[in-house]
């Protein structure tokens, strides 16, 4: 139960205040007292009375701290941030008025500079997402030396019901921790599919709002690209929709750990047939099994690579270095 840190307060001040609610009026001495069963740095203890008070959970009369009921203190705080939430909103329409007013940009796209926190906008699509975000992947953008890594902002959107759809670039089957991220976030319930050259990060929140990740020309700095309500978002859906109609399903750590150690060199010699050009009856003569196994073997083969087509196959092949 943390019901005062998630409005902000912090772990010692929601600890004092349901310890003044069990052992009831005590002195800050008394509460001192009483802290190392509580767990909280004492020193602590004054800045969280000052938060408790502040907000009326707590009231002093004379040295004595009382915890006072939380319903009317905390409903004041709820109207509180209400107010402040809409004269945000407000504030937010009016400057971006005068913003493009007086620049020469449009109402529906906004870029901002993120090199400083490049994940800052993408963790606000995963926090106000209402029902859907779809997602395109090619790893991490922006410089630096960031790896792949779970966001733990989507996995804690996926469990309160958000449906996550995600087309990821076939290059992260190259990448053992992005392979192993991809796979986590499918275990919370992720839809993931694969295509062998996805071009862009992009996330897409409902069908209100989408940004695109794009790295700067030096290769360090990173900006973020809004897309606000409006035809280009429209256009970004709709791109989004066309890569998972063609992504095939991500590949399961079984069938990836196959293909990279026991299965490769069948996988190979496949291939090897295929890159001479002969036709599947005779890949099936040279193998010794059914035209129809050698289809679904060459067939499995492009989903786990994400390749649409047999060229395409080869060139996945030919990156992992099977040739």
């Amino acid at each position: 139960m943390r019901p005062l840190q998630a409005l902000g307060l912090s772990a010692t001040a929601e600890a004092a205040y349901l310890a003044l609610v069990e052992y009831g009026p005590q002195t800050l001495a008394e509460l001192i007292g009483r802290w190392g069963p509580v767990g909280s740095p004492a020193e602590e203890l004054p800045q969280a009375i000052d938060e408790l008070t502040r907000i009326g959970l707590v009231s002093r009369v004379g040295d004595r701290l009382t915890a006072q009921p939380p319903r009317a203190a905390l409903e004041a705080v709820a109207e509180r941030r209400a107010r402040e939430a809409r004269n945000a909103y407000e504030s937010a329409t009016l400057l971006s008025r005068f913003w493009f007013d007086h620049t020469s940009g449009s109402d529906y796209v906004e870029v901002v500079d993120t090199s400083s926190r490049p994940d800052a906008i993408q963790r606000r699509i995963h926090r106000e997402a209402a029902s859907e975000v779809r997602a395109l992947s090619i790893g991490p953008a922006g410089g630096g030396e960031r790896g792949p890594e779970v966001d733990t902002e989507a996995l804690d959107a996926m469990s309160r019901g958000i449906v996550y759809r995600v087309v990821y670039s076939a290059n992260i089957l190259q990448v053992p921790k992005a392979l192993e991220a991809a796979h986590a976030c499918v275990a919370r319930g992720e839809q993931a599919r694969v295509f062998h050259d996805v071009a862009l990060n992009a996330l897409v929140c409902d069908d209100r709002l989408a940004v695109l990740s794009v790295t700067a020309p030096d290769r360090v700095g990173h900006h973020s690209v809004i897309v606000h309500r409006s035809g280009l978002l429209d256009g970004l859906v709709g791109v989004f929709e066309s890569y998972w109609r063609m992504a095939v399903p991500l590949p399961s750590v079984r069938e990836v750990v196959d293909l990279e150690t026991s299965r490769r060199d069948d996988a190979r010699q496949l291939l090897n047939y295929l890159g001479a050009g002969l036709t599947d009856e005779s890949i099936a003569r040279e193998l010794g099994v059914s035209e129809r196994t050698v289809s679904r073997r060459i067939a499995r083969l492009q989903e786990v690579l994400g390749a649409q087509t047999r060229f395409q196959l080869g060139v996945q092949a030919g990156r992992r270095g099977w040739f």
